[in-house]
């Protein structure tokens, strides 16, 4: 259901509505009811009107936890402690919108790891598939293994081609099997009247949880795994054979890490990025020719 806010006959001329602009707007590829969540998301109370206390009690309490962390490393690390507290938070206290956008993120992410694979055929990696299906799959230290699975993926990737004396190529035919146009509605996620949280409020406040109870190295990991936004859209765009989806990739330059303190903003931009490379995967599949043949862009 489209919001009041963004019905196009409630447009006022002389007061336009960002989010209905952005929402009208289809220069960037993006999944229908993904958009629709997020400027509903961007248009919430929460976003407009408590975001920006929730960002400044997070970037107070990320110092005095780096702080904590400096002198006593080890003392609380617990990932099992942190998911259960991070499902707890997206069930009874994030917007369904919200929760659409962070486990719509983990399928999406998913495939298109499992598109580059296919499309590789030096290389054999051993995946870990993530596709939640409720809040209980949250617990298994979901969040941390997302990230693991990228460095894993790009680390054995790379070695295998390195081994085989080859690089990444657009194959005869491109294989996208595993690339599904899914609409997001086989989860129903909480409606209560608690469930108000929008998206960059709800990481605001998990990213102290986040940095209090993993180690060092797996915050710091978690953090600098935003920027292979690049390096995966990279290697799409080698096997696709066309570099136009890379404009929209604004997590780069994974050789020169940013710092953790912005680390919420930059979440948020990993979830579009994903979202707009999978979507530019979905149009090709729904694109390809009769023959179900789909072959590199020339």
């Amino acid at each position: 259901m489209i919001d009041e806010n963004l019905d196009i006959s409630k447009h006022d001329e002389r007061d336009p509505n960002p989010w209905l602009a952005l929402f009208l707007d289809e220069s960037i590829p993006i999944n229908q009811t993904t958009k629709l969540a997020l400027m509903r998301d961007n248009a919430s109370k929460s976003a407009r009107y408590l975001l920006p206390i929730i960002h400044l009690w997070s970037k107070v309490t990320m110092f005095f936890i780096h702080i904590f962390k400096f002198f006593f490393p080890n003392l609380i690390n617990s990932s099992k402690v942190l998911h259960r507290i991070l499902a707890w938070g997206l069930k009874n206290f994030v917007s369904p919108d919200a929760n659409l956008l962070v486990f719509r993120h983990f399928h999406i992410g998913t495939e298109i790891l499992q598109f580059i694979a296919a499309n590789t055929p030096e290389a054999e990696i051993v995946g870990n598939p993530l596709k939640p299906k409720d809040f209980e799959d949250v617990k298994d230290d979901l969040f941390l293994q997302h990230d693991l699975n990228l460095y894993n993926f790009v680390i054995q990737l790379n070695n295998q081609l390195k081994q085989k004396g080859t690089k990444i190529q657009p194959p005869e035919k491109i294989n996208l099997d595993m690339i599904t146009e899914d609409q997001f509605d086989h989860i129903e996620f909480p409606k209560k009247w608690t469930n108000f949280l929008d998206l960059r409020s709800a990481i605001e406040l998990f990213t102290p949880y986040y940095q209090l109870f993993l180690t060092s190295n797996d915050f710091i990991r978690a953090s600098n795994s935003l920027q292979l936004d690049e390096t995966i859209a990279i290697y799409t765009s080698q096997i696709i054979n066309t570099p136009g989806h890379l404009g929209l990739v604004n997590n780069k330059h994974p050789m020169v890490p940013a710092t953790t303190y912005s680390v919420a903003y930059r979440l948020v931009l990993h979830g579009l990025a994903a979202e707009t490379l999978h979507e530019v995967l979905v149009k090709m599949k729904l694109n390809k020719n009769r023959d179900g043949i789909v072959t590199p862009m020339a």
